[in-house]
């Protein structure tokens, strides 16, 4: 399978690199290239490329921008965004990008992203809705993506157990495993279905079905004792969202 894929990137020698990474990948047919946003649409728009490889940070007119704009023109091609920043990469994944590529790319890692593509790309019908999506967004967050060495990966929110705050990070606890998000407790929890979370002390939250029972001391401190043996001491604010769970 050929795909044709355009580069977007502000600086030439990043575009070089990117060039030079795409020549090693045989699926691969690069067909353009562009170093701002506005010449990055008018190519997407002539070209019609099936991936369009996109920096975030760039003048005018950002890599978020491009994918906005490029949904709203209803053209279809599959993006991966390629930065060095891991900021952008709630933002970038709602507009279902394939891949978030953090910059020095590794050829491994492209190979990785280009398997995405290909599986993608099969699945897009004639009539699908654009690749870069423009619909509104679901109300709660279904997923998050969380740096995790060289790369970025996909946690479902309904894998989450339980969330702890560290300063300005939130450690995601799933099975076992444990990842660092950048983002407030309160910001995260807003995001949070209250269905299926619930926030129990100023520095946790956890889905509802990982609680296993409640408890007091008999001094008044209540507990929340969880489904992988821990147990978290619930806060006084909070024990309101605690007995509401229990419907008293």
């Amino acid at each position: 399978m050929s795909i044709r894929t355009m580069i977007v990137d502000d600086e030439p020698l990043a575009v070089e690199r990117l060039q030079m990474l795409c020549a090693r990948e045989p699926r691969i047919a690069l067909v353009g290239t562009a170093t701002d946003g506005e010449a990055a649409l008018r190519l997407i728009e002539g070209l019609k490329p099936d991936l369009v490889m996109l920096d975030i940070a760039m003048p005018l007119l950002d890599g978020i921008g491009v994918a906005r704009a490029v949904g709203r023109m209803g053209i279809r091609p599959a993006v991966i965004f390629v930065t060095a920043f891991e900021g952008f990469a709630v933002e970038a994944f709602d507009l279902a990008a394939v891949d978030y590529l953090l910059k020095p790319v590794a050829h491994d890692r492209l190979t990785r992203a280009v398997d995405r593509v290909e599986v993608a790309l099969r699945h897009q019908s004639p009539d699908a809705a654009p690749a870069i999506s423009s619909a509104p967004q679901p109300e709660w967050a279904e997923e998050f993506w969380v740096p995790h060495r060289s790369e970025l990966i996909r946690i479902a929110t309904d894998q989450i157990e339980r969330i702890e705050a560290e300063r300005d990070y939130m450690r995601l606890h799933v099975g076992g495993h444990s990842y660092l998000l950048h983002q407030t407790i309160s910001s995260l929890e807003e995001r949070l279905d209250p269905q299926q979370f619930v926030r129990l002390h100023r520095s946790h939250i956890v889905r509802r079905d990982h609680i296993a029972r409640l408890r007091h001391d008999g001094s008044g401190v209540w507990f929340a004792a969880l489904a992988d043996g821990g147990e978290i001491r619930i806060g006084r604010t909070f024990l309101a969202n605690a007995r509401a769970m229990t419907g008293r």
